[in-house]
């Protein structure tokens, strides 16, 4: 949201301050006026570089329909990613998202599809919500917990989020983990808008 400068409010706030009944000393001098007037344009100028970079933290595939958040300062690994998808790394702790599209040739059934990506690993515990939907825990055996979501477009396509992190700092990242996975959304991709639809997963929102 665009905030008018302060100094084309100052002619109204100099009107105002002459029907006043204070002391003329009480009224603020040029100098303390422009100190507003750049501190207002400095918050105006934040505001504007904040949604700039809230902006760059959203991934969004527009050929395959899916979009998540990712936190601040993680970095795309351009090399991991691809068309399908792409991999989010916090380049502190060795945690990373990976967010991807997958074609369902075989027309597999979402627990189908949970019991294939449980494969290999421990500890796994989820929940289905609805036909669409899959949210779940798990540890890869080699020190790293694995928070999963997948959902399940109406073309029966796949699009699965996974984020990894060192155990030891699970209180840091679950929070993290929780947040992340929640802002996966998909919708109607490029191309397909008047495609019939079955109804969404839960959470999901589909392209007007």
């Amino acid at each position: 949201m665009k905030h008018a400068p302060l100094a084309a409010c100052l002619p109204f706030l100099l009107l105002a301050a002459c029907g006043r009944t204070e002391p003329v000393a009480d009224l603020p001098s040029q100098e303390e006026l422009a100190q507003a007037a750049n501190a207002a344009a400095a918050v105006a100028l934040a505001s504007q570089q904040a949604d700039t970079t809230s902006d760059a933290r959203n991934y969004v595939n527009q050929e395959h329909g899916f979009s998540v958040s990712f936190p601040e300062g993680w970095m795309l690994d351009k090399d991991a990613s691809s068309g399908e998808g792409a991999v989010y790394q916090d380049p502190g702790a060795g945690a990373d998202v990976r967010v991807f599209w997958q074609k369902n040739s075989k027309d597999q059934t979402l627990p189908q599809i949970v019991a294939g990506v449980s494969n290999g690993a421990e500890g796994v515990d989820g929940d289905f919500i609805g036909d669409n939907e899959y949210r779940g825990t798990a540890n890869d055996g080699e020190g790293n917990n694995v928070a999963i979501r997948l959902l399940r477009q109406p073309d029966g396509s796949i699009v699965t989020a996974t984020f990894v992190y060192p155990e030891m700092l699970s209180e840091q990242y679950q929070g993290i983990a929780d947040t992340l996975l929640a802002s996966l959304r998909i919708f109607t991709p490029k191309g397909q808008e008047d495609a019939p639809e079955s109804p969404p997963a839960a959470n999901a929102v589909t392209a007007q």
